[in-house]
């Protein structure tokens, strides 16, 4: 997809990796519109603020129809609260599959036809490489996150015809507010990881593997 003049929504674009991919298509050329629950959030020159929380279904399909010139769609908000699936607050599990799985998937269900009708384009959805490693501590997120793939190839498979590419975006811990509790010599720079994801969604990359923890996940899966 050529990201020159194309025209992205970006949600969760109020801060962390989110902030850098909107930057870095607005530097390549493209329209964004930053979406955020609180639009007024949204500090990012040349970005248009859009209201958009992923787990209202009015605001999302406020936000479809406000953007309909969408040819992009970045499904990057998300949320981790820490539950363990065995002794967490199945309240707040909720949320976060509301968030990370839910959310997704009614913004994708949203703009597919705002995307076709605008001659196709492109889904990204950011994941995560606890979509494949589960460690028990992070048992909430990473069943989020897995079923989030399994999201992100089954639509794939339908957006195709449509003339819509379904790009998966893997990494581990980046240097960004959800993840302040990591050393830093085990993050990414989030800018560094925009920068691989928005290259893949130029080639039309069926997956982005964005750091070495990623791949090593990967490969190991068929060991």
């Amino acid at each position: 997809m050529e990201l020159t003049n194309a025209v992205a929504v970006v949600t969760g674009a109020n801060r962390g990796l989110g902030r850098h991919l909107a930057a870095q298509l607005i530097e390549r050329g493209a329209k964004v519109y930053a979406a955020a629950r609180n639009p007024q959030s949204i500090d990012l020159p040349g970005a248009i603020p859009l209201r958009l929380d992923v787990t209202d279904p009015a605001s999302v399909a406020e936000a479809a129809a406000t953007a309909a010139d969408a040819t992009l769609v970045i499904n990057n908000a998300g949320a981790a609260t820490g539950q363990d699936l065995l002794g967490g607050d199945l309240d707040l599990i909720r949320a976060e599959l509301e968030t990370n799985y839910f959310g997704p998937l009614a913004v994708t269900r949203a703009f597919t036809p705002v995307i076709e009708s605008n001659g196709g384009g492109a889904v990204l959805n950011v994941l995560s490489v606890l979509s494949w490693l589960h460690p028990g501590g992070f048992g909430a997120y990473s069943a989020t996150k897995a079923a989030a793939w399994a999201l992100t190839n089954a639509t794939r498979e339908q957006l195709a015809p449509k003339g819509i590419t379904v790009t998966a975006l893997h990494v581990g811990y980046m240097d960004t507010d959800m993840a302040a509790f990591v050393p830093a010599d085990q993050k990414v720079d989030p800018a560094t990881v925009a920068k691989l994801a928005l290259d893949g969604i130029a080639a039309g990359a069926a997956e982005v593997l964005a750091d070495d923890v990623s791949r090593q996940v990967k490969a190991g899966l068929s060991a």
